[in-house]
């Protein structure tokens, strides 16, 4: 049964709407199981498990028999949370019987539930008038349907409100992602597509059929001439078996009923190149789904003479691109030279299908304050060019056509933000401490030199991470020992005499650079970090040099390991630094031996505080990731990311253990992160003793703010509080509660959008 589950899943993946999903799925079920029913139930907005589709029960009871959670077999599959195989389904006491499906005479029943992220989306039954329990195997392949479809009826119940439909109006849907850059924008989708992909055409109105019908055929007579060209060239060079592929590439542009399905597309209001792609796209899952190898093979041939014709229903089609006031740029992957193409001032907000936090993008709109949301996987991208479009970039959320009142509560949001920096700009000049003068500097976070000019309007008081990879990940090639001096000396300069700590090449996980490709089955614990560069000395060295005749003069220069595991990387990448700095003082250059510290982001790392502490000059705690090795939860990765809990028990335990063992040295211990720029986080951190909170520049003020509205002494108290509790989230809560006793819940992260969605 498994070329059969693989044929049904990928018609299914084809579908461009959830009722010809669902279509697919009862018909090729019930015909794969030979059985005389199978049907579809899926939970409404109001908790009720609907009849949605079904093969073999009357037609005319879809959409009209409901039951709760626990009434009737259906139900009693959801509440158990499991399959119900039963012989004799009526005599079941759970059985429940409704007129209108004309059930009554089906006696065996199998029901499993259709789970996705622990939510009952559903159930999948069949039904047979013979009285039989269906046997293990076909109970498992109902069990790994269910599985293999839950995932994508979860899209298509995402997506539903979203597909285009002629004359019907847009619901509002959500979408999650991960933050890439935090704030809010309201604003119109901008979809910007690969050429010729037949996958990424966004859905575009039509507003001449006739017009449009007759520019498709233009088209299709353009690439017939060329495969007719292309042919008659290459006729000397290949066997008459090869030369029967430009034949058979004609026959399907001859195919009368080919181009008829996409003119009855374009006829109910779709653009030629969105029509185009939708009919290439279902007849290759058609040829994908067949068992015959040679027809499968096919499919490759009718996607290669579809991107032809996209190729030119795209180039026909192209004009100047009108960008509206607040555009919230939208595509499968964005790139910083996206960026470059929209005037900076109607820019309002990012979201990317695919990447992360640490994408180019991501890291250009943290630099720029571009709300953000990266790897929205489940948006349908290609269907929302023009549709209103709200990015929380603070939660990692998108809203496509939102509700007027979903509308006025994230607008209230936005401009509250607005009101808070203006506010805020007033606390740059004045020292971050307590009420009771307890002292805590805060450092940023940079990586662009856009960031410095933020960073000392807001007051920062040093670098507390400078990300060195930012220069090598945005150009093409190894930037030389020179250019990375040049680079390294504007940092130093911009922030002197405070000190600017710089972490070496960080590349690996999920920074990748792409004349250096690390191809790996898991990357995130592979070759990464201080393993890269120690393997690669050349590498090394050349950045130590540079970073050591760039801080000549200024002193201000602090170098940070990443990714250390054991004491005999911090040994040899110690004595590689001597070893330059010795070289650079017998070449004349007049410059003092840097301090070095370590970055701890590893469960081990952690465990070695106390080792690491006597060896290194200070530590720096990098969250983001020590956060994601404790709890082994891919923050970048959506379906997950709601298990990525900074306040989680085991990290703050954590953190505070790091503090006692560089504290017991004699050393200083700093932090960077999200955590560190998280208000409330940051009266936990200040009471754990770390001597430097370090963030982006966006939320130094918040900080600040937060920081100087406590006493030191109810922070302690505070910590001790929150460090005998087991739940990350009572822990959020608590936290909350605490900032709006005082005064401070402006300064939380919005949640109102929490409501009304």
């Amino acid at each position: 049964m498994l070329n059969s589950l693989r044929s049904i899943v990928l018609e299914v993946n084809a579908a461009r709407d959830m009722k010809t999903a669902l279509a697919i799925i009862v018909t090729r079920v019930k015909q794969v199981m030979t059985t005389q029913v199978c049907s579809v139930y899926l939970r409404d907005t109001k908790g009720d498990y609907v009849l949605m589709a079904t093969d073999g029960l009357n037609a005319d009871a879809v959409g009209k028999v409901r039951l709760a959670a626990g009434e009737g077999l259906v139900g009693r599959v959801v509440v158990r949370e499991e399959p119900i195989n039963l012989e004799h389904a009526e005599a079941h006491p759970s059985y429940q019987y409704f007129p209108e499906t004309g059930e009554e005479r089906y006696s065996a029943f199998l029901g499993v539930p259709i789970i996705h992220h622990r939510k009952v989306l559903g159930v999948l039954v069949v039904q047979q008038v013979e009285q039989r329990r269906f046997d293990e195997g076909e109970e498992a392949f109902l069990v790994t349907m269910s599985a293999q479809l839950a995932g994508v009826i979860a899209h298509a119940e995402a997506t539903g409100g979203v597909v285009p439909v002629v004359g019907a109006k847009a619901t509002q849907s959500k979408f999650i992602g991960v933050s890439g850059a935090s704030g809010i924008a309201i604003g119109e989708a901008v979809v910007i597509a690969p050429s010729a992909d037949l996958r990424s055409v966004p859905y575009l109105p039509c507003k001449d059929v006739d017009a449009e019908i007759a520019f498709f055929h233009r088209c299709l007579i353009a690439v017939r001439g060329d495969i007719k060209s292309l042919g008659e060239q290459l006729k000397a060079r290949i066997n008459r078996e090869e030369q029967a592929l430009f034949d058979a590439y004609l026959a399907m542009l001859d195919d009368a009923s080919l181009a008829a399905e996409v003119c009855a597309r374009i006829s109910k209001g779709a653009n030629a190149p969105y029509a185009w792609s939708e009919v290439i796209l279902e007849h290759e899952s058609i040829f994908n789904s067949m068992n015959d190898p040679y027809l499968r093979e096919r499919a490759t041939d009718l996607r290669d003479l579809g991107r032809r014709v996209l190729a030119y229903l795209q180039e026909s089609n192209q004009k100047t691109r009108v960008y509206p006031d607040k555009t919230i740029l939208i595509g499968e992957e964005l790139t910083a030279s996206m960026l470059g193409e929209i005037p900076k001032e109607k820019l309002a907000g990012l979201v990317s299908v695919q990447g992360s936090s640490n994408s180019h993008v991501a890291i250009l709109a943290r630099a720029m304050d571009i709300p953000t949301v990266m790897g929205a996987v489940d948006l349908p991208y290609t269907q929302i060019d023009g549709r209103p479009i709200i990015v929380d970039g603070y939660k990692g959320t998108v809203y496509c056509d939102p509700s007027a009142q979903l509308r006025k509560q994230y607008k209230a949001i936005f401009l509250e933000e607005q009101a808070l920096v203006k506010g805020l700009e007033a606390l740059k000049d004045l020292p971050c401490e307590t009420k009771d003068r307890y002292r805590l500097p805060l450092h940023v976070n940079t990586g662009l030199m856009a960031d410095v000019v933020r960073s000392l309007e807001r007051g920062a008081e040093g670098v507390g991470l400078y990300r060195t990879e930012v220069p090598f990940l945005l150009r093409d090639r190894f930037p030389s020992e020179e250019e990375q001096r040049a680079i390294y000396r504007e940092q130093l300069e911009a922030f002197a005499p405070h000190s600017v700590t710089m972490r070496t090449l960080d590349i690996g996980g999920d920074k990748a650079l792409p004349y250096f490709p690390i191809e790996e089955d898991n990357p995130f614990l592979g070759w990464r970090g201080i393993r890269v560069t120690l393997d690669h000395p050349e590498i090394f060295l050349a950045q130590i040099r540079a970073m050591i005749k760039a801080s000549e003069g200024l002193d201000n220069l602090r170098i940070l390991l990443p990714m250390i595991t054991n004491m005999q990387e911090v040994e040899a990448a110690r004595a590689l630094i001597q070893r330059v700095h010795k070289e650079l003082l017998e070449e004349g250059y007049r410059v003092r031996k840097p301090q070095v510290g370590v970055m701890i982001e590893v469960p081990a790392a952690v465990y070695l505080a106390p080792e690491l502490s006597r060896k290194v000059d200070f530590l720096s705690v990098g969250s983001n990731d020590l956060t994601q090795y404790l709890l082994a939860v891919d923050r970048n990765n959506a379906q997950v990311a709601d298990l990525y809990q900074a306040y989680h028990p085991a990290v703050l335990r954590a953190l505070q253990y790091i503090v006692y063992a560089a504290h017991d040295a004699g050393i200083s211990v700093s932090i960077c992160g999200e955590l560190a720029g998280d208000p409330g986080a940051a009266i936990l951190l200040m009471a754990m003793g770390y001597d430097v909170l370090s963030m982006n520049a966006t939320n130094l003020p918040k900080v600040k703010s937060v920081i100087r509205g406590v006493t030191f002494e109810r922070a302690k108290a505070l910590l001790g509080e929150v460090m005998r509790m087991s739940n990350g989230e009572h822990i959020r809560e608590h936290i909350a509660r605490e900032l709006r006793e005082s005064g401070l819940n402006r300064l939380i992260r919005p949640v109102a959008s929490d409501a009304n969605e």
